[in-house]
């Protein structure tokens, strides 16, 4: 009795075992990439937009008078870490006359953001910028990091913020925009119920990968070395009848020691 237990049980296990692992395989293969590729084709989650960022505009107008409209003129290259769909490269090449270099994970994003930019000095590559950029050193002028590695682990941060370094000419500009911890309840609930293996990051609960969010002493002391912060922009508290109605944000602004 026991053998015929055995003689079927064992060729069961192997069915469920096979399953199991495809639904592993499967299961893997849901990254980051594959939901930016989805959002770029259905902008279910985002309001996608071909307008620029309020936020960098503000970045602009603070450049223009702190520094004067002959500076401006001499930003001639601008590189945007998680570019999307162009829009905000489009918008310093039409109204700067700038030359942009956009990278991004999602093939979708790139291709609409190619369709946008015709006939502008724009160039765009499908790549993570976990890898180091294919940019030679100190020839952009401007970096635009702009909600984009908060999706990186300490290690990967430090590392990109080299990169940037490494390409930016000597006074070059780092732009920088993130989700602020600071006085933010949906972030600290996030924090709370879905906490990721490092400290201040959190399982995104759309996408299913880790995601950072930056105290500003924290952004000060990973900046002290290379960077001088010149201003930082801070959003309001969005709260609505005492609950967190939208995430924070903070814009830094600054540049290469």
């Amino acid at each position: 009795m026991y053998n015929i237990e055995k003689s079927v049980l064992i060729p069961l296990l192997n069915i469920y075992m096979g399953r199991f692992l495809k639904y592993q395989k499967k299961q893997k293969k849901t990254t980051s990439k594959d939901f930016w590729d989805k959002e770029y084709k259905t902008s279910t989650h985002l309001a996608l937009s071909m307008n620029p960022s309020e936020d960098l505009e503000r970045f602009m107008r603070w450049l223009e008078r702190e520094f004067g409209e002959r500076y401006m003129k001499s930003l001639k290259t601008v590189v945007d870490l998680g570019s999307g769909n162009g829009r905000n490269l489009v918008y310093l090449a039409r109204d700067f006359g700038m030359t942009g270099v956009g990278f991004d994970i999602s093939t979708e994003a790139v291709a609409q953001a190619k369709k946008e930019s015709k006939d502008l000095p724009i160039t765009y590559s499908v790549q993570s910028i976990v890898k180091p950029l294919p940019l030679e050193n100190e020839s952009q002028a401007i970096v635009l990091d702009m909600m984009t590695s908060h999706f990186l682990n300490q290690a990967e941060r430090k590392e990109l913020l080299n990169e940037v370094a490494r390409v930016l000419r000597p006074d070059g500009w780092y732009f920088f925009k993130t989700f602020l911890l600071d006085e933010d309840k949906r972030a600290e609930r996030l924090l709370q119920e879905s906490p990721a293996a490092e400290k201040g990051s959190y399982i995104h609960p759309k996408i299913g990968v880790a995601e950072h969010v930056f105290t500003e002493d924290e952004i000060r002391e990973l900046f002290e070395d290379k960077f001088f912060i010149h201003k930082i922009h801070k959003s309001h508290r969005h709260l609505a009848h005492g609950q967190a109605a939208k995430r924070r944000s903070i814009s830094v602004f600054a540049q290469k020691k």
